[in-house]
């Protein structure tokens, strides 16, 4: 049992989702660092035990039913508590194959985790949170789900980006009033192993290339204004990183 608040982040192993666990550790949650495999989840809670941060370890596999309950039992069982639940698991391997030429084993297996994986787990930690009367829940989202900006490229990355934006808004609506708030964020691009912004090189984070190579910019670009001032004075073009 723990007196701080608990936090259960899924795909926590490393990335982006490790970060989010660093950085709720060092707002004095306890974090719970979850990944399929229990190693690497086990190998992040060493690192943040070396930075003085207390997390904890659970295996978790977003797409099996079995995984999911079993997870969310056993941190009730040990820490007593899920306050805040962030969705962060994602898969993205479509790259620019065109939605009319889809593989639908690659489509499914992308919307089982991005869109199914975090329904999954909201519906297991929200009976809970209704129970104490308190809850967050991040659904970590990305500008490619946005529909006033869809495009072309990853289409089943968007697809399931999109339904997870529509699930976020259903289950605020439905929440609404229990002291549990529902929320998406889309942070941009985060680095890690074997990932990379689609369509870009090896190593090349913001896809922009010179003499110099690649110059990492690891913040996301706001949207693009008018090419020109009120003034009359052209813009600066500036590079940007494709985000989560």
């Amino acid at each position: 049992m723990t007196g701080r608040r608990v936090a259960l982040v899924t795909g926590a192993g490393r990335g982006l989702g490790f970060e989010i666990a660093r950085q709720l550790a060092c707002r004095g949650l306890h974090p719970v660092v979850t990944a399929r495999d229990i190693g690497r989840a086990r190998s992040s809670v060493a690192e943040l035990a070396r930075a003085g941060l207390a997390a904890s370890a659970v295996p978790l596999d977003v797409t099996s039913p079995d995984s999911v309950p079993l997870a969310v039992a056993t941190v009730l069982a040990t820490l007593g508590r899920i306050d805040v639940l962030v969705n962060n698991a994602g898969v993205t391997d479509d790259g620019d194959r065109p939605g009319y030429a889809a593989d639908f084993d690659q489509v499914g297996r992308t919307i089982a985790v991005n869109l199914l994986g975090a329904w999954r787990c909201c519906a297991e930690v929200v009976p809970h949170m209704r129970q104490r009367g308190y809850g967050r829940i991040v659904n970590v989202s990305s500008r490619l789900g946005s529909l006033a900006r869809m495009g072309s490229g990853e289409p089943a990355y968007r697809v399931s980006k999109a339904g997870l934006n529509a699930l976020t808004r259903v289950l605020a609506a439905e929440l609404a009033g229990t002291g549990i708030l529902v929320n998406a964020v889309s942070p941009g691009w985060a680095p890690a192993p074997g990932s990379r912004p689609a369509g870009r090189p090896a190593g090349c984070v913001s896809g922009r290339r010179g003499r110099r190579g690649c110059r990492p910019r690891w913040r996301a670009r706001r949207a693009a204004g008018p090419r020109r001032t009120p003034s009359g004075r052209r813009r600066p073009r500036r590079a940007c990183c494709r985000t989560r």
